[in-house]
Formats: structure tokens, sequence, C-alpha cells
């Protein structure tokens, strides 16, 4: 049985409710015998729906970890969730990574893009491989594209935490690097017009109730429905076997620049109204 740790800041949230069970799904797939098997949390008690990490573990068949060495040492592989919480990820990687085993990291990768180069400059003092990226990576409607202009939607109730998920598409299609942007908000929410390096572009709309979406060249509009979270749990047990990622880390920071570029902005728009 290949063990897999869960540190997050709190273990009842949807992303830590969710994975066991599509691991075991795609285990079926792919005939592999992955299993969540340790779990530490930060919080006691999760925010969400009140439920200790004992009821938790419990309620998911997963031993409670007392520590994150603890988990660390008896973990094959690990992952580092707190999805709301990318504050944190920083202090748990300095704690994890130096065990060299692989880790994912979930979205959002880290605060800001200073942060994120700080994690990667502790996996490569250890030699720890490790992938981060938001589930939209996976979308299958993308999953083919490349152009120099692209234009994307999509929505979530916290600007800060779910515009990750556009930014991921975008330097997905584009495989450029973010150089400036322009911000205007909407009736709803924002519009980013960003110029990337090679003259490539991308339009990034924003609003709570959006859906995601894609439009490229020819201006046909891509609704986001296949399910992108069983692509990401395959890639990360296929990534947990290899050791390697499946594309360029670096686009990792990529997509941390390109979310600074845009919250800047926005930050900049708030504090003018007010």
């Amino acid at each position: 049985m290949k063990k897999i740790g869960f540190v997050d800041y709190y273990i009842s949230e949807w992303h830590a409710n969710n994975y066991p069970i599509w691991i075991a799904d795609i285990n079926k797939a792919m005939g592999e015998d992955f299993t969540v098997a340790y779990a530490w949390a930060e919080l006691d008690i999760s925010p969400v729906d009140g439920l200790s990490t004992d009821e938790w573990c419990s309620k998911y068949n997963v031993s409670k970890c007392n520590s994150i060495q603890q988990l660390c040492q008896q973990s094959d592989y690990i992952v580092i969730l707190a999805p709301s919480d990318p504050d944190k990820h920083l202090e748990y990687a300095g704690s994890v990574l130096p065990y060299g085993k692989p880790t994912y990291i979930d979205k959002t990768f880290a605060p800001d893009c200073e942060t994120a180069v700080k994690i990667f400059d502790i996996a490569r003092l250890h030699g720890a491989s490790f992938f981060s990226t938001s589930a939209l990576r996976y979308a299958k409607e993308i999953e083919e594209l490349s152009c120099d202009k692209i234009k994307t939607t999509g929505g979530g109730s916290n600007m800060a935490e779910y515009i990750i998920h556009q930014a991921e598409m975008v330097v997905k299609v584009l495989n450029a690097a973010p150089i400036s942007a322009v911000v205007n908000e909407t009736e709803d929410g924002y519009n980013a017009l960003v110029s990337f390096e090679g003259g490539k572009t991308a339009e990034i709309t924003y609003a709570p109730a959006l859906p995601f979406s894609v439009s490229i060249d020819d201006g046909s509009v891509i609704k986001i429905c296949s399910d992108f979270f069983r692509g990401l749990i395959a890639d990360m047990l296929r990534f947990f076997t290899s050791g390697k990622p499946s594309f360029d880390t670096g686009e990792t920071i990529r997509v941390m620049k390109l979310r600074d570029l845009i919250l800047s902005k926005v930050d900049t728009l708030s504090r003018q109204s007010q």
C-alpha cells in the first residue's frame, strides 16, 4: 500500500473531503494502491463544519498524526492542502520538503510570488520533488490549445482565492511570462488586460457568478465542463510514482506573477475608491 499523508490548516474542508474518494476512484482506473493513510491539521476544529481532526480521521479511516514530523516520517507521499490559506504553505513546506518525499502543494501555491520563490528555494536546497497547480490546468477543453491571444472568464466567492484558476489556464495556453496588466472594475467584478512576452495577450474577466470559459483567436467561446479534478488526481498519483512533474514547474512562478499583477491593480483600485 502506497501511503499518502495530508497536511492541512484544518482538515475538514472541501479538498480534503473529496480527494480520498477521487484517489480511490483513480486507483481502480490505474490499477494502483494509493491510500490516504495519515493526516495532521494545525487547527483541531474545522471552522467550516465544526468537525474535529479525530472525527474526520474516523470518517475517512485515516490515522491522525500528532505532528508534521510524525506524518512525514510515516508517509510515502505528502499532500500539503490548506487551499484557502496559502499563507500557511511556506511554513508547512519548510517542515515537509526537507524529508525529500514527493509532495503536492495545493492551490493557491503561495500568497505571493516572493513567497513562491522561497518555497522553490527550500525544495532546491533539499533536492525535493514537488509540484503545485490549479485543477483547471487539467480541463480537457484547453488540453491542446496553444495561441497568442486568449480570453477567459471565471468566478468564485473570493477573487484572491479563485483568480488562480484563470491564471493557471492562461499561462498553460500562452506558455509565456506576464509583463504588465491593466485592470478595470466592472459592475460585478474586474476585467484585466495582460501583456505577455512575445507579444501575447490575455483578457481575464472575474465576477463571482461567472462560469469558467476560454475563447481563443477565432473568437469561439469554450465553456469548461470537463472533470478537471479527476485529471489533477490522476497526475498527482502519476507524479508520486515517477517523482517527475508532468509540466515545467517554472510555469508555477509565472502563474504567481500573473496573480500578483492582477491583485496589485485590484488593490490599487480599491484604495482609490475609498
